[in-house]
């Protein structure tokens, strides 16, 4: 390990960044903020805050369509924003590391880890001897936690779990020794004792070799025990900066609160308050305080004048006219029962002796029942098969064994078997919006494929249904009429919960939906789907999130490599966990509890 810099050394300093879109509409306006050695700050936000365009205008990249126009970056000393040609492709990894969200498509499929981590360091290095190379390498996977055996090497990415997966890409961005890390959403679909083992590797990571790192996430719970210090972002800039403890205990602007409780909790069972409206598209910011329309404490003032980020409490500032002032009071009570599934309810689906196998087997005499109306949650690490049950039931798996009833008849395991007049009535929702829709349509033809197809609904009624959906899922209509490619990754997922939606189903398939989400969206997907079970939709809810368990599940089934080791009322297994496996989930659960209550 190199040695770590004092941490009081500033590596990072931004001042006044702006971003543009064509036209001079603006993305990015008034961002400052410094980083030092060592630290860690997260980032967080509503999807299209300005989050990711922040994070990659510090690698001097914008999305197309947009520029950096204004301001200084500085890392290390470094103007990056002045860096040109060669000096910028070394600075994009030797200076400022990246970690994308999902590196299941960042890794080059064709390259084994052993090539990918070798070619990184020639790309910046050149001049290495091989024996250093293979040095630098296994110091490297052993700092991650990976094996640096030749076996390991060998790997291809689609060999690896997605915990590997991400540690790999950790090790992508350690190997070159940079002096800032940008990370953005890179727990989003890990499991949570996955996801509590890549957030302590990153810390210890940071702290050893003096590394400061922006890690960029909508859930504040995920990183309350790794971050030192907070931004949030609303519409393009920052409303509030503060330590965590200051943030998490007494936060001042009623954005940073509305997204505290906007959060599920595994310590709590309450109703999740969504943010109404929409925030500003860029372009659309109002005059004065872009948040005030949503704002329940705006006065008139609020609408003409912009507040300024200025100093609250010491290092604590906050962009408001009328901060709060008394500290967020979260309590373990539980507030809201879970619906329980009258005595005698009908069942709508039942599994027995359920098998499946790809090259071996994943699923061992699994066996459920779902009320007619319930939320029955699958959970479990990844590997543990819950995906494959979920599509051997929604007629898409492989090699399926056992016997399955809908509605009290035998159904099909494929869904090209299964009657027609019955193939609306289970659907299901994908967890990667970015493969779940065809880039080639826009969001009005998606959605009104299915309705000619099941319902044979066209023209100007298939547009007033595909309109309604969408307000159902909260986005505007607007959208419609764009492709995915011009949507955020929250907005990509509700569309694709609103393809399912469109169909009328009686059973709702959803695989880690809402890991996509930022939490307003999600509180507002969650609230959507009791609703809708209430009016009797059923919910095979598959997620690696107790928190969004407990806010939604009536039941809980949890599956370890293939078998279910416990199941029950989601108070009994979140509660009382009687298993050792599934009091490893839930202790590594992350919770706004402790943090409200220091």
């Amino acid at each position: 390990m190199t040695a770590a810099l004092r941490v009081d050394t500033e590596v990072l300093r931004v001042s006044d960044l702006r971003v543009e879109l064509a036209g001079q509409v603006e993305v990015l306006a008034e961002v400052s903020f410094g980083l030092t050695a060592g630290e860690i700050v997260g980032l967080v936000g509503e999807s299209g805050s300005g989050k990711t365009t922040l994070a990659t205008a510090l690698l001097r990249h914008a999305r197309q369509g947009a520029r950096i126009v204004g301001g200084r970056i500085e890392v290390a000393g470094q103007a990056v924003l002045e860096l040109e040609g060669e000096a910028l492709r070394l600075a994009r990894g030797g200076l400022v590391g990246y970690v994308a969200q999902d590196p299941a498509t960042a890794l080059n499929p064709a390259l084994r880890v052993g090539a990918l981590l070798h070619e990184t360091l020639l790309a910046h290095q050149p001049g290495a001897t091989r024996d250093e190379l293979r040095q630098r390498i296994v110091e490297t996977l052993l700092d991650v936690g990976l094996p640096d055996d030749k076996a390991f090497l060998r790997r291809f990415p689609h060999q690896l779990s997605g915990g590997q997966q991400q540690r790999v890409m950790l090790a992508l961005a350690f190997v070159l020794r940079p002096r800032l890390i940008v990370l953005d959403e890179p727990t989003t679909a890990l499991d949570v004792t996955t996801q509590a083992h890549v957030l302590e590797t990153l810390k210890r990571l940071c702290r050893g070799h003096g590394v400061a790192a922006l890690y960029v996430t909508h859930d504040l719970a995920v990183v309350r025990d790794l971050v030192d210090r907070v931004l949030v972002m609303y519409a393009g800039r920052l409303v509030e900066m503060a330590g965590r403890e200051a943030l998490f205990v007494r936060p001042a602007h009623p954005y940073t609160r509305a997204l505290l409780a906007a959060i599920p909790d595994i310590a709590r069972r309450q109703p999740l308050q969504a943010i109404a409206g929409h925030a500003p598209a860029p372009g659309q910011r109002p005059v004065g305080c872009a948040f005030a329309p949503r704002c329940p404490r705006r006065r008139s003032e609020c609408l003409v004048v912009e507040p300024a980020l200025l100093a609250h409490d010491g290092i604590h500032q906050v962009a408001c006219l009328v901060p709060h002032q008394e500290p967020v009071t979260l309590t373990d009570t539980v507030s809201e029962a879970a619906a329980p599934v009258p005595e005698g309810e009908a069942v709508l689906l039942e599994v027995r002796d359920l098998d499946v196998a790809y090259d071996r087997q994943v699923l061992f005499d699994v066996s459920l029942q779902v009320g007619q109306g319930e939320c029955l949650a699958l959970v479990g690490e990844s590997g543990s098969g819950k995906t494959s049950l979920a599509r051997a039931i929604a007629g898409l798996g492989e090699n399926v064994q056992g016997h399955l009833r809908y509605a009290g008849e035998p159904l099909a395991f494929s869904a090209r078997r299964r009657d027609a007049r019955l193939r609306h009535q289970i659907q299901y929702v994908f967890q990667n919006p970015y493969r779940a829709l065809n880039p080639r349509q826009t969001v009005l033809q998606t959605l009104s494929a299915p309705l000619a197809h099941f319902f044979g609904v066209r023209g100007n009624e298939a547009r007033r249904r595909v309109e309604a959906v969408l307000e159902r899922v909260s986005l505007s209509t607007r959208v419609a009429h764009l492709y995915p490619h011009s949507l955020s990754g929250g907005e990509r997922q509700r569309v694709a919960i609103a393809r399912a939606l469109i169909c009328e189903p009686r059973l709702l398939v959803c695989d880690e939906i809402t890991s996509a989400l930022d939490v307003s969206v999600q509180a507002s997907i969650l609230a959507l789907l009791r609703r809708l079970q209430g009016q009797g939709l059923t919910l095979l809810f598959v997620t690696h999130d107790l928190g969004v368990v407990r806010a939604i599940a009536d039941r809980v089934l949890v599956l370890r490599q293939g078998r279910v080791v416990e199941q029950g009322t989601t108070e009994q297994v979140l509660g009382q966990p009687a298993d050792p496996y599934t009091r490893t989930l839930v202790a590594h659960s992350p919770s706004l509890i402790d943090a409200g209550q220091t």
